[in-house]
């Protein structure tokens, strides 16, 4: 088993490797494989499955659930999820750890190629110890000299001091919040990573309206 393997296998349905890393904290685990969308075609492999079909609540952790529980077992491995909990995996410093991903200036995740859209679906633990691939040297805002997810929040709920969650929500139900909740965080889509990702509008919504 390889991560390019891997890879593949998560490439048929929808996901693609985000990081993998050698955790210290889990027993058993040699290699913890971080999953997130594959962009694009992410978007309509979710929109035209059951879970999202179906009308009940949490499509999306339903949808992950069963897709990456079942690669885990086809790949021989043991399924982790960001919602489960309490108490929760350390998905924030796992991906720290991978080298593929960094705090942003707004302190949110930035990812080498998702950008602020990074967005982890789950993990995957294989007992083996796999070799893994040499990772970026430094985090894209390093090169990024505007950064301009410092200045794009119209309600200034998101900057360098912090996000201010009840801010945003209260802005979100606004006239003027409009813009940000059909088409995603204007933080977000500030990130020169973020529009190279491919992430659909529509995709963005259903975080929005699913966040608020």
């Amino acid at each position: 088993m390889t991560l390019s393997g891997i890879e593949t296998r998560a490439n048929d349905v929808a996901l693609s490797i985000f990081g993998a890393l050698h955790p210290a904290d889990l027993d058993g685990v040699g290699t913890l494989i971080l999953l997130g969308p594959r962009e694009p075609g992410f978007w309509a492999t979710f929109t035209g499955s059951p879970e999202y079909r179906d009308g009940a609540p949490d499509a999306l952790d339903r949808w992950s659930a069963r897709v990456i529980g079942a690669l885990a077992g086809e790949i021989g491995g043991r399924a982790f999820f960001p919602s489960d909990g309490p108490p929760y995996h350390p998905f924030f410093r796992w991906a720290l750890d991978s080298g593929r991903a960094w705090q942003s200036p707004v302190r949110l995740l930035v990812h080498d190629t998702a950008g602020l859209f990074a967005s982890y679906r789950g993990a995957i633990g294989l007992a083996e110890r796999l070799d893994l691939p040499p990772v970026p040297a430094a985090s894209p805002c390093d090169n990024c000299t505007d950064m301009p997810c410092l200045s794009a929040c119209p309600a200034d709920a998101m900057t360098g001091e912090g996000y201010d969650v009840p801010a945003c929500k209260s802005f979100l139900q606004t006239d003027a919040g409009r813009d940000c909740l059909i088409g995603g965080c204007l933080v977000r889509r500030a990130c020169p990573v973020s529009q190279s990702y491919g992430r659909l509008k529509d995709q963005s919504a259903f975080h929005m309206r699913a966040f608020l």
